[in-house]
């Protein structure tokens, strides 16, 4: 099974609008609200693939209810820590030419316990678990490297692990030794304090990140695809060219991917080919939309991977 944790869930506001411009009006098209939060859409993206899934969420006030509603039907389990403040709401506008801004809220201050509780559950659920997928940002109020304590645990109970978010937590837990780190080419570059550019500097990224603690990288790179590297192998997946609509949500796609294939066959060159291929699929869908397998497995089929070393 595999177990994510998303410590910062937010309900997603998905506005399409038919053009964003600055000093003019434009109209809504269409709009939706969702569950969000990376570790929310992994697990929504592994269990459409036919993946075990659950995921855990901390949870509260009246936008928590609303929060939980939306999650009522997703079909795999959702276990809840209840907190005391609100959950977050984002808000994320595309127009018909996939021009997309994304505003999101920083999240609820959250208590000492509550964070315990958080890793009481996690302690609880990593005996049915085989990956945990630790994603998405931290509320300001919680420390850094709450993340590296997880990590932590989950290595003592034989469990692998995945960790996707940015900043602070990104630094402190790439260090705590995970299995994967999956950062995209902006929160490698913060990472890092330096631009990332050309292919040359994507390859000296993932050389630099690896020193850092990880077993393995996967540095995703939008429309260019992705490079990844694990143990002495560096490998590059490329895409095929397609029509972009809203890339919002592509990276979680290309994380949940990524671990379902290494879950189902461990093999690093597979599962870097389906997460590439889920992320370019899912980009070519309006709003927050996720690519099915079969709408994943016709760009797969097209997705090249190149050994660089």
């Amino acid at each position: 099974m595999i177990l994510t944790l998303t410590v910062n869930p937010a309900i997603d506001r998905n506005v399409t609008a038919d053009r964003l411009v600055f000093e003019d009006r434009a109209y809504i098209l269409a709009e939706s609200h969702s569950a969000g939060g990376r570790g929310i859409n992994a697990s929504c993206v592994i269990h459409s693939f036919g993946g075990e899934t659950a995921a855990i969420v901390p949870s509260g006030g009246s936008f928590g209810a609303r929060f939980e509603q939306l999650l009522s039907g997703c079909g795999f389990p959702v276990h809840v820590v209840r907190i005391e403040n609100e959950v977050r709401r984002n808000l994320t506008i595309t127009d018909k030419t996939g021009l997309t801004v994304k505003l999101n809220e920083l999240g609820p201050p959250m208590s000492g316990a509550e964070l315990r509780a958080i890793e009481a559950k996690v302690l609880e659920r990593l005996a049915g678990a085989d990956w945990l997928l630790i994603c998405g940002s931290l509320p300001p109020t919680v420390p850094p490297g709450f993340y590296s304590g997880l990590l932590a645990m989950a290595r003592e109970h034989g469990v692998r692990t995945l960790l996707d978010t940015d900043g602070n937590p990104l630094r402190e837990g790439v260090e705590a030794g995970p299995t994967v780190v999956a950062p995209n080419q902006q929160e490698a570059e913060r990472l890092l304090n330096r631009a990332l550019i050309t292919r040359t500097h994507f390859i000296e990224a993932v050389d630099r990140i690896r020193q850092m603690g990880p077993e393995a990288v996967v540095l995703s790179l939008g429309s260019r695809g992705a490079i990844g590297a694990a143990q002495d192998v560096m490998l590059e997946a490329v895409t095929p060219r397609i029509e972009a609509v809203c890339p919002i949500g592509a990276g979680d796609a290309l994380v949940a991917a990524f671990a379902w294939a290494m879950h189902r066959k461990d093999d690093f060159a597979d599962a870097l080919r389906w997460g590439v291929a889920a992320g370019t699929a899912s980009a070519k869908l309006p709003g927050m939309t996720f690519a099915s397998l079969a709408q994943t497995r016709e760009i797969y089929e097209r997705v090249e991977i190149r050994q660089i070393r």
